[in-house]
């Protein structure tokens, strides 16, 4: 059933399962959190293509164990012989309108609800905030649970149709901690500017002092100009919190 499902959205079952156990390990970390780059590093409208980067991730790292390498092989191979095969025989618009359009329209959602509104700032290492909680009773059913996703990080043996009642039972300790419950994109103007820029651009710099955007300043005339750009800069930067040892 997993690798049918990753094949059909274009992805690899043993990739996505290896890619997904690092993301666990290492939530929020821009060097070592897959779905980290997936999130912060373009605009919200092109988040299902920043999924193919868990491959690069994969082989980068490389998290195959066992048999996983061969899977993967079989499973290009059948995606590619499938696009072979759609150009030879001419159906290649079906394999666009009736697999791939939906397929990007799934990607946008699931990068959209798994990934960035869960995790959004980006910025906590914390096991207990370094992913939000939504509640709502309609969202629950339409996202499968995800409005609950600081659960499934914490407890992720947990099924997704429990994520509910295990946050009600959890709630006073999850107060306790400082746990996020809320969207957080329109709680305040800052919130909403942010959100309406990752959904147009999106690109964050991920370095304080240094980084690529940064240095784009030396290319603006002018110092005013410059100060102007490092402001920006500032102020779209993702300040990621160290991960404090031993937290309970």
């Amino acid at each position: 059933m997993g690798h049918g499902s990753a094949l059909l959205l274009g992805f690899s079952f043993p990739v996505f399962t290896r890619v997904h156990l690092e993301h666990h390990a290492h939530v929020n970390d821009p060097k070592n959190d897959p779905d980290h780059i997936v999130s912060t590093f373009g605009p919200l409208w092109l988040i299902a293509p920043r999924f193919f980067y868990h491959e690069v991730f994969f082989f980068q790292r490389k998290l195959w164990k066992r048999w996983e390498l061969m899977q993967w092989g079989l499973e290009r191979a059948v995606f590619f012989t499938i696009i072979a095969a759609a150009v030879s025989f001419d159906f290649l618009s079906f394999i666009f309108n009736c697999w791939f359009a939906p397929a990007l329209m799934v990607g946008v959602t699931l990068g959209l609800f798994f990934d960035y509104l869960p995790h959004r700032p980006f910025t906590s290492r914390n096991r207990w905030t370094n992913a939000r909680i939504y509640p709502g009773r309609m969202m629950n059913w339409l996202i499968m649970g995800q409005n609950y996703h600081l659960v499934h990080h914490l407890w992720p043996s947990v099924p997704w149709f429990e994520y509910k009642p295990a946050y009600e039972a959890t709630k006073p300790l999850l107060d306790a901690k400082g746990s996020p419950q809320r969207l957080g994109i329109f709680e305040t103007r800052a919130d909403s500017a942010n959100f309406l820029y990752d959904i147009l651009v999106g690109v964050r710099s991920h370095k304080l002092r240094s980084g690529k955007m940064r240095r784009a300043a030396r290319f603006i005339p002018g110092r005013s100009l410059q100060r102007g750009w490092l402001s920006f800069v500032d102020r779209i930067a993702i300040k990621t919190q160290p991960r404090r040892p031993h937290q309970r």
